[in-house]
């Protein structure tokens, strides 16, 4: 039998907190069983839970807090009032003190990565860490980085993040060499800003073994699946995915109002309806939840705060994919490989 692997939950964060939280970890338990887990919240709401879930509350630990990051408090506020106390802070000093292996939190992403930098720190010669999705496409899955952990990049800090994603393509997707692309307003290589133009100019000249670099890509193929990783900066990402939620809503609700117009609509819907099932599990935003905060001393994933205990689940199976895997330690390696100097300096 496989090791357990151990998830520290932040059970307070998220739009609704435990209530969505504590069933997502039963789930993602009933598919992973060797499942472990050290959950950080307030007893009153979160023991009765448990209490309903008997499976999880045997390999479960509840250590009590009394602060709860809010969803709108500013990361500035939420570090200065919850750091040491609240369950967010707890579940990731669960990982820097090597209680658990990955953090999971749908709170408030600002503060979550405040505390996750300030809690784990930056690994050595990644200057600012990143946020990576997993982001459906038509061959399946690319990871798209960063979505909107710090805005702005230059040069160097892009070819980081081609690093980073790359590693963490190679341990989701098991491909030796991922192909990785730049967003960019254009393929060309005389277009995009001067950081972005430096950036595929060193990728190119690097020739890292682990990174099979394919030039700029534009914003359809984020959907085509051109490349395995997409790279760009914090705003841009965070941009490219919003828009790509909304636009799956809009198509979803002009399919609800298409179907629906006439009876020979209804009856054609009728027909095609494992098609149409098909295409909602594809385009079901549950099944890709959770973003990986890469570049610290410990892994930690953001799940999406309006998520369902569904979506809960898949981001703990994927901070158990991320453990089994031993992400922190693939990254350090391959950090280590760009800039030599950083065994030195871990």
């Amino acid at each position: 039998m496989s090791r357990p692997v151990t998830i520290a939950l932040d059970a307070m964060g998220g739009d609704q907190g435990a209530a969505v939280v504590i069933p997502g970890a039963a789930i993602a338990l009933e598919r992973r069983p060797d499942l472990r887990f050290v959950i950080y919240g307030n007893e009153t709401v979160v023991q009765p839970l448990l209490e309903a879930h008997p499976t999880l509350k045997a390999v479960s630990e509840l250590h009590h807090t009394d602060v709860a990051v809010r969803m709108d408090d500013k990361p500035s506020q939420a570090l200065r009032a919850g750091r040491y106390k609240s369950s967010m802070w707890r579940a990731i000093e669960a990982v820097k003190e090597k209680r658990a292996e990955v953090a999971v939190s749908a709170g408030n992403t600002g503060a979550l990565m405040a505390m996750a930098t300030f809690c784990l720190k930056r690994m050595a010669n990644v200057d600012r860490p990143a946020i990576a999705a997993l982001w459906p496409t038509l061959r399946g899955e690319s990871v798209v980085l960063d979505v909107g952990a710090t805005i702005g990049a230059d040069a160097q800090h892009l070819v980081d993040l081609a690093v980073m994603g790359a590693a963490l393509a190679r341990i989701v997707f098991d491909i030796e060499r991922p192909t990785v692309g730049l967003l960019n307003v254009g393929v060309e290589e005389i277009k995009g800003n001067e950081a972005v133009k430096e950036a595929g100019k060193r990728l190119r000249e690097a020739d890292i073994p682990f990174v099979d670099y394919r030039g700029f890509v534009e914003g359809d193929d984020l959907g085509k699946g051109t490349v395995d990783v997409v790279v760009t900066e914090g705003f841009s990402g965070n941009i490219a995915l919003k828009t790509a939620e909304g636009t799956a809503k809009q198509i979803a609700h002009y399919l609800r109002a298409a179907m629906g117009r006439t009876l020979m609509a209804r009856i054609g819907y009728l027909f095609a309806k494992g098609a149409f099932d098909a295409l909602k599990e594809k385009m079901d935003p549950r099944r890709s939840n959770g973003g990986v905060f890469l570049g610290l001393d410990g892994v930690v994933i953001k799940s999406h705060g309006g998520t369902d205990a569904l979506g809960f689940a898949s981001a703990v199976e994927l901070a158990y994919d991320m453990a089994r895997h031993s992400l922190a330690d693939t990254i350090r390696e391959t950090i280590a490989q760009v800039h030599p100097s950083a065994v030195a300096e871990a």
